[in-house]
């Protein structure tokens, strides 16, 4: 490098800190481009060196496409869009470009193929390691993971990950997880909501859920406890989508403190677990770090999955929550149905008996309703998937090393899928349903979530809850929403509520 590039660099790496802030609250990826400028003779040989590496002799047919900028590639496009609160038109303007296949890409610093439309998801799906397999950015095992495990491959972990899941989602195990889940949402309501006449939507049904999985995946149910862990974990997962540049005083560097945080109180946890598990015999698990502990995994183990299942279960959950809320209340025709539903379910219970597993089963028009709404406002963008050989989709090669995405943009607002895509209309899940592998919230096929009952479970019983003890409005029916990587009300969605029965 030029010794004037060299001290350019040194300079500014000087100010990059007390810069960071300003430079990840307009856009997570802009402090790409300062690097690609301070240093651009270097990315520039290293995108030339990784270009002529995309394969020997015969130019493979890659999909169309570009891949951008060097090293930034077109991560802030996607990012750009995202913040603008339209992620699906970085897709419809490639697919309407390029392929409505599949297009390539170059996103957080990785040649990536994606995936379109139902065909494209079903692909990846079924080709989970046969053709592709889990990957994770480096950013999210950084921030969250044990750094004695990092080096673990997606694949491992993802395979392990999964391994812990189904009994414990069990419908048996499900079942006695129902009356828990509605008498905690009952004492939220009664904490958190019940004293105020406004409250913001999503921060409330982000403490409602994370306290739920405190308690059942590792049965903590102290506040202050639950507060230990959702402090840093809220810093963690900020710093998933910031510039992964570990610099003193940047969001990535908080976030990468507060994984250490957060594993160092899980071991803690897990070691006492262990130790009252061994001292007393216990042989029936009473959550799912016991499960585990059971299981003979390691405290190292135990606290990356149970990171893993917090990541999976928390924005996800709250987000779908939240925009259940905004869109009854934008929806009067569909919100009085819902709550008809609801107050029936009511009227057939005992006063202070907690719901159970047959009265989810009568809530069928409200979880249309919640599925409507995670069609438009999904609460993930999908997942990535890395190319573990040389294979071919749709004409074109996919490179060995090469990574997958796939987008529930390509489909969610298709109107190939879903006729007048933007309208509201819960109608479209009654009956037989979308048709397959157009509705992927959750994955599909032999990559559905596991957790997808479980969600079920706790978006029913809380909007149960809720319905049948509040009415309200929004405070701002304009509020602008944006993609971070969920749909996120800038304001928290605020609403104003009153008792149902005043």
């Amino acid at each position: 490098m030029h010794p004037f590039s060299i001290s350019v660099f040194l300079a500014t790496k000087m100010k990059l800190a007390t810069a960071m802030d300003a430079f990840d609250s307009l856009m997570p990826y802009l402090l790409h481009l300062v690097l690609l400028y301070v240093s651009a003779g270097l990315f520039y040989f290293l995108y030339k060196h990784k270009s002529s590496g995309d394969g020997g002799g015969a130019t493979p047919n890659l999909p169309p496409g570009k891949k951008g900028l060097p090293y930034i590639g077109e991560t802030l496009d996607f990012v750009l869009a995202s913040r603008r609160g339209t992620p699906e038109k970085f897709v419809t303007d490639r697919t309407t470009k390029y392929s409505p296949d599949v297009f390539r890409t170059s996103l957080l610093g990785e040649d990536m193929a994606v995936f379109c439309g139902a065909a494209g998801n079903k692909f990846l799906f079924s080709g989970q390691n046969k053709y592709v397999t889990s990957w994770w950015p480096d950013s999210i095992k950084k921030a969250l993971m044990d750094p004695s495990s990092v080096d673990n491959s997606s694949k491992e972990e993802s395979t392990k990950l999964r391994a812990y899941l189904p009994p414990f989602l069990k419908p048996e195990s499900l079942q006695h997880f129902i009356p828990v889940m509605d008498i905690m949402a009952k004492e939220h309501l009664n904490q958190h909501w019940s004293p105020y006449n406004e409250v913001q939507v999503f921060p409330l049904s982000k403490k409602y859920i994370f306290s739920l999985a405190c308690r059942l995946f590792m049965s903590v149910t102290d506040d202050s406890e639950i507060e230990n862990f959702a402090k840093p974990f809220a810093l963690a997962t900020t710093g998933l989508m910031s510039v992964p540049i570990d610099l003193p005083g940047t969001t990535f560097n908080r976030a990468v403190k507060a994984g250490k945080l957060i594993q160092q109180r899980l071991l803690a946890l897990i070691t006492k677990k262990k130790n009252e598990t061994l001292e007393k015999g216990k042989t029936v698990a009473s959550d799912l770090v016991d499960s585990m502990l059971m299981d003979g995994m390691t405290e190292v183990e135990i606290g990356n999955k149970i990171v893993g299942f917090f990541i999976a279960s928390h924005d996800t959950t709250s987000t779908a929550i939240t925009f259940i809320v905004s869109y009854l209340s934008d929806y009067p025709e569909v919100y009085n149905r819902v709550l008809e539903e609801q107050m029936e379910v009511l009227r057939c219970k005992e006063a202070g008996e907690p719901l159970r597993w047959e009265d989810i089963q009568k809530m069928k028009y409200t979880w249309c309703v919640a599925c409507e709404v995670m069609r438009l406002a999904p609460p993930a963008n999908g997942s990535f998937r890395e190319a573990i050989t040389d294979f071919t989709y749709a004409g074109y090669t996919i490179p060995k090393g090469w990574k997958a995405f796939w987008m529930v943009h390509t489909t969610h607002k298709n109107q190939k899928y879903f006729p007048d895509p933007e309208r509201f209309d819960p109608s479209r899940f009654e009956g037989n349903g979308p048709a397959p592998y157009s509705f992927v919230p959750f994955g599909g096929g032999p990559r559905m979530c596991p957790g997808k009952e479980y969600a079920r479970l706790e978006i029913l019983t809380f909007i149960h809850n809720l319905l049948t003890t509040f009415k309200w409005v929004k405070l701002n029916p304009n509020e602008k929403i944006s993609y971070i990587p969920s749909p996120i009300p800038k304001e928290g969605l605020p609403i104003k509520i009153q008792p149902l029965l005043n």
